[in-house]
């Protein structure tokens, strides 16, 4: 697997998406800068992440 990305950031909002899965978001409030980097990943449910968690997401390519 080759690493693409790597991103550091706090868990802003977790939204209910339905009973089987949530949805993390972290937007950056800069979004007008190119540089600025956000997720918004769906999960399956029983997780125990909360608002203001610090999380890392890596994009891989397989």
């Amino acid at each position: 697997m080759t690493k693409v990305l790597e991103i550091e950031s706090t868990v802003e909002f977790v939204a209910n998406i339905n009973e089987h899965k949530d949805c993390l978001m972290s937007q950056d409030p800069t979004q007008d800068h190119p540089e600025a980097l956000w997720f918004n990943i769906d999960i399956p449910k029983g997780h125990i992440l909360k608002n203001g968690d610090r999380v890392r997401v890596t994009v891989e390519k397989i």
